[in-house]
C-alpha cells in the first residue's frame, strides 16, 4: 500500500474551537507534519475549512476521529498524494 503524503479534505466546523486551536489539533496527531487550514466560508452556526495536511503517511480514519471529536464532520476528500514524494498538479488543456 502506498504511503499518503497529502490529504486535502473539506471540513464543517462550529465555531468553537476556534480555527487556530482545531488546526494545532489536527497537528498533534502521530502522522501530521504540518496542516494548513484555510476559511473557505462562515456563517451564523458554522465554518466551512480546507485542510491541508502532509506527513508521512497521513492516517485518514485518525484525522476523521479528530476531526469529529472537536464536533465537526468532513464533507469530502478532496486530494490526495501517495508515493515517495509529493507530485504537485499541473495545468493541463481541460482546466482551462
Amino acid at each position: 500500500m502506498s504511503t499518503v503524503r497529502r490529504l486535502v479534505i473539506d471540513v464543517l466546523k462550529p465555531h468553537d474551537p476556534p480555527l487556530i486551536d482545531f488546526t494545532e489539533r489536527i497537528t498533534a496527531e502521530h502522522t501530521v507534519v504540518g496542516v494548513t487550514a484555510s476559511l473557505v466560508e462562515r456563517d451564523k452556526e458554522v465554518q466551512n475549512v480546507k485542510l491541508t495536511i502532509e506527513g508521512d503517511g497521513v492516517d485518514y480514519e485518525s484525522i476523521r476521529e479528530a476531526v469529529e471529536e472537536l464536533g465537526a464532520s468532513v464533507h469530502s476528500v478532496d486530494e490526495v498524494s501517495c508515493g515517495e514524494r509529493i507530485i504537485e498538479e499541473r495545468s493541463t488543456f481541460q482546466d482551462r
